[in-house]
């Protein structure tokens, strides 16, 4: 937190629940059409999850994961006024991948189409893609925020003001399956390095 501001990363509301329900420990990123510095930038190691609706689609989802997609789509109000936080977020591990090889390597350790996540890493080719582990967990209370218009646009950060993060949160997995899926990831890619 900086100040009474809680920093959060912005993710499609399917990628958030998968997160939730221990389907995946990573979110990949690129930065945002609008990001101040054209790229992306790892602004805080730990965040809030907020939910984005707009972008995600079936079809870039693996099929078996379509529940997530059809889950968040059930509880979005376009017109809404506020949004709800259910989650928490710390970063373990920040992998830059470079190559369609390197990445190939993680397809089943995550929701998103071999194709959509090809195209992640060749948008902006010469920047990395961003692949951020994280510790997810539950807010016992989810926070109720409202929808200020500086929250819209494609961009990965955004700052709650005036807030405090609730002190009660539970992790998503256990320690140990945890670190499991951490080292899964590092075995995939420990020839990369």
């Amino acid at each position: 937190m900086i100040g009474n501001n809680i920093p959060a990363l912005k993710e499609w509301a399917s990628t958030i629940k998968a997160l939730e329900q221990g389907r995946q420990i990573m979110v990949m990123r690129k930065g945002g059409i609008v990001e101040e510095t054209r790229h992306f930038e790892l602004k805080s190691p730990a965040f809030v999850l907020y939910p984005t609706y707009e972008h995600q689609r079936k079809e870039l989802i693996k099929s078996s994961d379509h529940p997530y997609v059809e889950e968040s789509l059930a509880e979005w109000v376009p017109e809404a006024s506020t949004i709800r936080i259910t989650s928490y977020a710390e970063v373990v591990q920040d992998v830059e991948i470079r190559d369609q090889e390197t990445l190939d390597k993680l397809l089943d350790l995550h929701m998103w189409t071999a194709d959509f996540a090809e195209d992640r890493l060749k948008w902006k080719r010469k920047d990395p893609l961003h692949v951020l582990l994280l510790r997810v967990y539950r807010l016992n209370e989810p926070m109720e925020i409202p929808i200020l218009s500086e929250y819209n646009g494609c961009r990965s950060w955004i700052s709650i003001p005036n807030g405090s993060l609730p002190s009660e949160m539970t992790p998503v997995m256990d320690v140990a399956d945890f670190d499991e899926q951490v080292r899964k990831v590092n075995e995939l890619l420990k020839n990369e390095e």
